[in-house]
């Protein structure tokens, strides 16, 4: 499945910067949708880790030009090599392992072309 392509401009208003300011920087900035394109939810973007509490990152979550930020668990999900999905808990549509983006996807082939091999997954061998 294809990544989402909802992108909005995220700009805080300054009393949000100085709540944040000892511990991230929080600057203007567009903040792409990392979900899958199927989501019938708000469109979110992990804005930062939070270090200081496991297991939770701020998102950024918006769905028009309302962009609000939210503290959300991570997903538990885990394939079967235990790698983690990088989504918020009840995240809708799919895990990341499953989702494409088509842009990183049109520039590894493209540097799959020039070389081959490193990266035997493009080439007719590989099965492409």
């Amino acid at each position: 499945m294809n990544k989402c392509t909802s992108v909005v401009f995220l700009s805080p208003t300054n009393h949000v910067v100085s709540l944040f300011a000892p511990v991230h920087r929080l600057e203007a900035r567009h903040v792409l949708c990392e979900l899958g394109e199927d989501h019938d939810d708000d469109h979110a973007d992990m804005v930062w880790d939070e270090g200081g509490r496991p297991g939770s990152a701020v998102w950024a979550r918006w769905n028009g030009q309302d962009v609000k930020l939210a503290s959300l668990p991570w997903c538990p999900a885990l394939t079967a090599e235990e790698d983690a999905c990088g989504l918020f808990a009840d995240h809708p549509s799919a895990h990341t392992w499953d989702v494409t983006d088509p842009t990183l996807e049109a520039l590894r082939q493209e540097l799959a072309k020039e070389r081959p091999h490193r990266s035997p997954e493009f080439t007719e061998e590989g099965g492409e």
